[in-house]
């Protein structure tokens, strides 16, 4: 199946070996990937897939069938970090991977409980017993303790780091559940960080719109 999936790649892709991303653009994981990507100034082929009918070269090669997935030449990487890291490792020109050790413990907290509240507050007309008050208190704290960090511009100075662009996408996707409720609490400093990275060249690039990809389709080079 694995060799069905390389010969169904363009001759070119195969020549220069250039991995292939599945991605999706809302997707928080997806967008912290795309960021690492652009960073680092790795060149793939972004192929934009529909979460309702996932395409089947996706389906052979990784059992989540989840996004992001990155096929390169040697292997199927299906965990963001992990694509984060792979492509930062190999060049890392804004050094983003020079981050406190706390950083770590940053990105575990927002991967773990404070995705969890996300996505009970942001589904909770579709869960059972969804105390909505007590969800804005777990994502509150933390948010808070954003907030305290963020004396300077980014998280941990005046540069940004990995936790920066790996936590990003899950703050803007909270805050857009009820923006109005957001911005009235006292979070100037994380609401500047956010606003920045909105208003930011780079993301704008992750967050350009593709079609949705086909198999007759032209590759499509990310970042462009």
């Amino acid at each position: 199946m694995m060799m069905e999936i390389m010969n169904n790649t363009t001759e070119a892709d195969n020549k220069k070996h250039v991995p292939i991303l599945y991605s999706f653009r809302r997707c928080p994981y997806a967008m912290r990937a795309r960021f690492a990507i652009a960073s680092s100034k790795t060149t793939v082929v972004i192929r934009e897939i529909s979460l309702k009918n996932k395409p089947p070269e996706l389906l052979a090669i990784s059992e989540k069938a989840t996004v992001p997935c990155l096929h390169t030449a040697t292997n199927i990487i299906t965990e963001s970090l992990d694509i984060m890291m792979w492509v930062l490792e190999k060049n890392d020109p804004e050094l983003l991977l020079q981050m406190p050790e706390e950083g770590k413990t940053i990105i575990n907290y927002n991967d773990g409980l404070f995705k969890k509240t996300l996505d009970r507050t942001k589904y909770s007309a579709n869960l059972r017993d969804v105390n909505i008050a007590e969800e804005r208190k777990i994502a509150s704290e933390f948010l808070a303790y954003l907030n305290s960090l963020l004396i300077k511009k980014f998280l941990f100075g005046d540069k940004k780091t990995l936790v920066d662009i790996a936590i990003l996408p899950f703050i803007r996707q909270y805050a857009h559940i009820d923006r109005l409720w957001f911005n009235e609490q006292k979070w100037g400093n994380l609401m500047s960080w956010l606003d920045h990275f909105l208003a930011s060249p780079s993301f704008k690039t992750i967050q350009t719109k593709y079609p949705i990809w086909a198999k007759d389709q032209t590759p499509i080079v990310f970042p462009t």
